[in-house]
């Protein structure tokens, strides 16, 4: 560590009037010059550091590293401005040189006035100066990269990357080297500055002169090799990335040696790719062996080593590895809170990634402290609209709605989307992230209008910012069928799963897990129109994806377990159904635990099973203990707890317990008309049950305004051509009737 990270290496600002005095916390300003000395700068350039970082709002924890950058940078011109002295004119000379002086006061606005002068004078150099025209046309590209290395400084990505651009584009014949290098600083900062295209054309020109004019095994070539992979990896060419990722990988280990850390960064760029297509077993020995590496080469508690402790961890969590995943996450968190400090944005990634593994494990008590307590270090740290706390904030929001805790997450998911609005613009991608999550968050509440254009501006940011056959693009297109099949809008739905479907099949192979999800739900919008025949062999084709992928006690395997089953039983397959339940409830108490969610939703399964074949007394004890289940976990209000209690009570009703089951069908309604609402469709179904029992009891008065306030509510929210409406009709028409059997109309006789 060094003198200036152990003393403190944060700012303090006092402001007087129009003069703010900017000092480090803990170190008094006549020790600046012990930090230029520390630098290897003048005192006068610490200084303007200090106001470069402070008018960028730096986060406080990129402070050092950002001082440390804003250094090398700014000795990086200084070498080059002096080395470089091919000059024609005396004055564009002395222009350098006023240039240097300034820079090496950190006086940058006086520097960019300079080099702009000589640039200037530079250019009509070029255009005067026949004879030299050659040394003209390699200072003029050299200044303005100057320029751009300025606007880095500043931490300007878009200007950074239009100057090294116009670097690119004055750089004269025969230099194509030096053309390539300005290619990677155009890249480099195009990439930063989000415009994925253009750093894309550049990173490719200069990876095409390189390997032309380089060595095969030159580390320059494989840092662009990496850079690219990077930039494809993001976009979605995973096929593009792989092979640019091996070859920087072998010529990092061929030149730089089997422990170097830039090999280790190699293996662990090439882990996140296969862990993004679901290759899980490539992935773990290269996460394992870049561990090793910088365990060995950088020490058990280097800042590195918890990034990959995490990035193993996170590979596991996919796995539904969690034991093996929540040692490595805490040890992470352990390195990062010991080095970096309890205020440290790094230590708040840490905190939401254990956070994120006991949601995934149920564990909503232990998980939203964590993701409190990771909000308020990014509020504090970075400040209350950085786009880390949208994601902070995003976060939370989704434990809330796990919970169904809707009215908590609302809010949340909202500021959220301000935030990456404004500081990432209205076409970035993680706005579209925000817009799904929202939309998701109203669809569960049965808001089918609000959700549809958030949905709809998801898909169009996202098809514009990384293509229409990304991955991501697949994950909207899901989204927004889900929404039509709740809508009962099968139609509009079927081309949107099988789109997304397509995507997933073509660019993550035919053995991902995503691909398995678009087969289960293109599987369900086929059982909800009863093509039992055309569904089948698509929850089949899951399940085997899914076991292959992920092991056949994966979460994901319950799930599907489930679903299939779920098939069986509507078609009355009650023998093959059951083995599938049993396998399902068996996996989820297994790897999850026995009061889990998820737990408590086989539980409700198996019941409904044993209820259709009249097996009461098998069920009875599976409903029960299910309800235990959502009570305890998800609280008393919660809509899946409303679920559990209408099946009980459907139970009571087919015994013929009518008194038993009338409180629970009444405090089921109550549930979801507190949490969804007065015109959700999961309303509209409790009611019809409700309902029901009345007209089982022969409560026509009681039961007649309960079916027709649930018609009204689905009339509304999803038509009358949808399948439920019909369904609730005819149990109207059905109570009508025997309410007139019973009271029939007396026509009133004529008088004589």
């Amino acid at each position: 560590m060094s003198e200036l990270q152990a003393q403190g290496n944060y700012i303090a600002q006092a402001t007087n009037g129009s003069t703010a005095k900017v000092i480090i916390q803990g170190i008094q300003p006549d020790e600046y010059l012990r930090i230029s000395k520390e630098l290897g700068v003048t005192e006068n350039a610490v200084k303007n550091f200090f106001k470069i970082i402070e008018e960028k709002e730096v986060p406080k924890e990129d402070w050092d590293a950002t001082l440390r950058q804003i250094a090398t940078r700014h000795k990086e011109l200084l070498k080059r401005l002096d080395q470089f002295n091919v000059t024609v004119d005396e004055e564009i000379q002395e222009l350098r040189l006023k240039a240097e002086e300034a820079i090496n006061e950190g006086d940058y606005d006086n520097a960019d006035k300079h080099l702009d002068e000589a640039l200037e004078r530079q250019m009509v150099c070029i255009t005067n100066a026949e004879k030299e025209l050659t040394n003209c046309k390699l200072s003029a590209p050299e200044m303005k990269a100057d320029k751009g290395d300025l606007e880095l400084i500043r931490i300007n990505y878009k200007a950074a990357t239009k100057l090294f651009k116009e670097a690119v584009e004055l750089v004269p014949e025969g230099h194509e080297l030096k053309k390539a290098d300005y290619q990677l600083k155009w890249g480099d900062a195009a990439r930063d500055a989000g415009l994925y295209t253009e750093s894309q054309t550049a990173l490719e020109q200069c990876l095409a002169i390189r390997e032309k004019l380089l060595p095969k095994d030159d580390t320059d070539t494989a840092t662009t090799l990496n850079n690219l992979a990077e930039l494809y990896r993001t976009q979605g060419k995973y096929e593009e990335a792989e092979p640019l990722y091996k070859r920087s990988l072998g010529i990092r280990e061929t030149k730089l040696g089997k422990d170097h850390p830039d090999l280790a960064q190699s293996l662990n760029n090439l882990a996140e790719l296969y862990r993004t297509q679901g290759k899980y077993e490539e992935a773990e020995p290269l996460y394992k062996r870049s561990l090793g590496i910088r365990e060995t080469k950088l020490g058990k508690d280097h800042p590195d080593l918890a990034s990959s402790f995490n990035n193993l961890a996170a590979l596991y969590k996919s796995q539904g590895k969690y034991e093996e995943a929540e040692p490595l996450y805490q040890r992470s968190l352990g390195i990062r809170e010991t080095k970096l400090g309890k205020d440290h944005p790094d230590l708040a990634s840490s905190l939401n990634n254990l956070a994120a593994l006991y949601k995934s494990q149920g564990k909503y008590e232990e998980a939203e402290p964590l993701y409190q307590r990771s909000l308020g270090i990014y509020e504090k740290a970075l400040g209350k609209d950085h786009p880390h706390v949208a994601s902070s904030l995003n976060n939370l929001a989704g434990l809330y709605r796990s919970q169904g805790k809707y009215e908590e997450a609302e809010p949340l998911y909202q500021r959220s989307l301000g935030i990456r609005e404004t500081k990432l613009g209205k076409d970035h991608p993680d706005l579209a992230s925000s817009l799904n999550n929202l939309a998701n968050l109203y669809r569960s509440q049965g808001k089918y209008e609000e959700a549809e254009p958030l949905y709809k501006r998801d898909l169009e940011i996202t098809e514009t910012a990384l293509g229409k056959d990304h991955p991501s693009v697949a994950t909207t297109l899901n989204n927004l069928a889900n929404l039509y099949r709740s809508q009962g809008k099968y139609e509009e739905a079927e081309p949107l799963y099988q789109r997304s479907l397509g995507i997933r099949e073509t660019k993550l192979g035919k053995d991902h897990p995503d691909l398995a999800s678009s087969l289960n739900n293109l599987a369900a919008l086929y059982k909800s129109q009863g093509k039992y025949e055309e569904a089948d062999p698509l929850y089949k084709r899951d399940l085997e994806i899914t076991e292959k992928a992920l092991g056949k006690d994966h979460p994901s395997v319950a799930t599907t377990l489930n679903n299939l089953a779920n098939l069986y039983r509507s078609q009355g397959k009650y023998e093959e159904a059951e083995p599938l339940y049993q396998r399902s409830l068996g996996i989820r108490e297994t790897k999850l635990g026995k009061d889990h969610p998820h737990v408590a939703s086989s539980l409700n399964n198996l019941a409904g099973l044993y209820r259709s074949q009249g097996k009461y007394e098998e069920a009875e004890p599976l409903y029960q203990r299910s309800l235990g289940i959502r009570e305890t976990k998800l609280g008393k209000d919660h809509p899946d707890l409303a679920s559990s209690l209408n099946n009980l009570a459907a139970l009571y009703k087919s015994q013929g317990k009518y008194e038993e089951a009338e409180p629970l069908y009444q405090r089921s309604l109550g549930i979801i008309e507190t949490k969804l609402g007065k015109d959700h469709p999961d309303l509209a179904s409790s009611l019809n049950n409700l309902a029901a029992l009345y007209k089982s009891q022969g409560k026509y008065e009681e039961a007649e305004p309960l079916y027709q306030r649930s018609l009204g509510i689905i009339e509304t929210k999803l038509g009358k051509d949808h399948p439920y409406y019909k369904h609730i009709n005819k149990n109207y028409l059905m109570l009508i009737k025997r309410k007139n059997k019973k009271f029939p109309i007396i026509k009133k006789l004529p008088t004589t």
